[in-house]
């Protein structure tokens, strides 16, 4: 049962990264909106964000290259975190979403790392 569901969840964490990834250069303008004022060439962080999302997504497929893949996402979800943080700061404005899902976006970058490190073991 264990197994199932680490396998489930790696399955499901590289679609989600990778289709994320993707979503970087087929819509980058979406998260240039929500990179920090404070940071410089934001189309470029957005496709660099974007190509190690997918990258880190194929890795986490092969057991040889997960752990690497692993905290490859760790350190990424940490460098887009001050992303997260300018959007709740703008109370959603920056994506012209609601205050609720601006602010009740940055616990999941808490479970999406536990995640990450969880797969990091398996």
């Amino acid at each position: 049962m264990r197994f199932a569901i680490e396998i489930g969840s790696i399955i499901i964490m590289c679609i989600f990264y990778i289709g994320v990834g993707v979503k970087h250069f087929t819509n980058p303008m979406w998260f240039v909106k929500i990179v920090p004022p404070f940071l410089p060439y934001k189309l470029s962080l957005v496709y660099i964000s974007g190509f190690f999302e997918i990258l880190f997504g194929i890795m986490l497929l092969f057991p040889i290259t997960r752990y690497i893949a692993a905290w490859g996402l760790i350190l990424l979800l940490i460098a887009v975190f001050p992303a997260n943080i300018y959007l709740a700061m703008t109370n959603g404005a920056a994506l012209n979403t609601t205050p609720l899902i601006a602010w009740g976006r940055l616990p999941f970058q808490f479970l999406f790392i536990a995640i990450a490190y969880w797969h990091s073991t398996v």
